[in-house]
């Protein structure tokens, strides 16, 4: 079983950017994260920790400016907190292993897949192609990532 933490040595390796939003509880400007317009098969894992977060699978198409999903690869591995900042009650997102802030949940999401969108910033996390999963030990969740014809 893969030990998924939180290192000095991660955090090092974060650019100004992902350590703002991921250390910081910051949040990149909509539209420009490097993974919104992303469409290949795989899965999304923490930039820190490496845990798994999200599978393409679930990955929608929200319009909000940020990848959305509809849930967590590995629920156990994000935890929802009350956000009161900003003048408003929101649920922030935070993974669990890594401690990273991800983004926030809204129950706007597709009836259908549950009610929720996951609004996550792009620069918390990494995304791992399907064809690399094996080889880098996310192998268990193969059946949790469409295959792309």
């Amino acid at each position: 079983m893969t030990e998924y933490r939180k290192s000095d040595e991660a955090i090092a390796k974060l650019t100004e950017e992902q350590y703002r939003v991921t250390q910081e509880s910051g949040t990149e400007a909509p539209g420009t994260g490097e993974l919104l317009d992303n469409h290949e098969a795989g899965i999304y894992v923490d930039i820190v920790s490496g845990e798994p977060l999200f599978a393409s699978s679930d990955k929608l198409e929200s319009g909000c400016g940020w990848p959305s999903f509809t849930k967590p690869i590995e629920p156990a591995n994000v935890d929802e907190l009350r956000d009161t900042s900003h003048g408003v009650i929101r649920t922030e997102v935070r993974s669990v292993h890594g401690d990273s802030h991800l983004g926030h949940v809204f129950p706007d999401g597709p009836e259908e897949s549950g009610g929720l969108r996951y609004c996550i910033n792009s620069a918390s996390l990494r995304f791992v192609d399907r064809d690399d999963m094996e080889a880098e030990g996310y192998g268990a969740y193969l059946d949790q990532v469409e295959d792309v014809e």
